[in-house]
């Protein structure tokens, strides 16, 4: 069985700048899907390496298509 990585590690692999490409953080070693910003202070971003990031921008543009659409 796997082993969860610990938040240190996980905080240390959002904090380096190697992993940003301007304000898109990717990263296939980290197994989240919502990541701190650089910046912790500025909130959240989407861990852009994992295809569940894709699905959820898709699934979000979908409900406001659907809700653009019955309104």
């Amino acid at each position: 069985m796997k082993s969860k990585p610990d938040k240190q590690f996980l905080d240390t692999m959002s904090r380096d700048p190697g992993n940003w490409k301007g304000p898109f953080y990717f990263n296939r070693k980290d197994p989240r899907l919502m990541v701190p910003k650089l910046h912790p202070s500025l909130g959240w971003t989407l861990n852009f390496s994992s295809p569940y990031a894709y699905l959820t921008i898709l699934g979000l543009i979908g409900i406001i298509i659907i809700a653009a659409l019955i309104s």
